[in-house]
């Protein structure tokens, strides 16, 4: 009786192991050490070097858009100084630098081009500038 049951027994474990053998992949631990990460390293380094440059452009552009004498006379009559705007540009968030950017690029092309004259030029720098320090305000 006592053989029966210890063959019983080791008749049980060896079906218990075939099941788990046969219930999981051979190579389960290897499988998750040779996967690659969900987003590569490499490219994710691009993406943020591509981003850290369109930022940076947006920040140049509206720069260049308030160095001009026209945004210098628009800042002096807003009683705003032009150090006070440039602090505040980069602690706009990439999408508001973005629209701004945007903006700002379009009325140059324009003002360039003779579309727009010198009063509409400073309206446009007056509104830029009193976003840019009311978003400075709030962040």
């Amino acid at each position: 009786m006592r053989n029966q049951l210890l063959r019983l027994l080791a008749q049980g474990a060896l079906f218990g192991l075939l099941i788990c053998a046969l219930a999981f992949p051979p190579d389960i631990f290897g499988q998750a050490a040779q996967q690659d990460h969900i987003v590569n390293p490499q490219a994710m380094q691009q993406q943020l070097e591509a981003s850290s440059a369109t930022r940076q452009r947006n920040i140049d552009t509206l720069n260049t858009l308030l160095s001009s004498p026209v945004a210098e006379r628009a800042m002096q009559q807003a009683h705003v100084t032009p150090s006070q705007v440039k602090t505040a540009i980069p602690t706009l968030s990439d999408e508001e630098l973005s629209n701004l950017a945007a903006r700002a690029a379009d009325a140059q092309t324009k003002f360039a081009a003779g579309s727009l004259s010198n009063h509409d030029m400073l309206l446009i720098i007056l509104v830029v500038v009193v976003i840019i320090v009311i978003v400075a305000i709030v962040h």
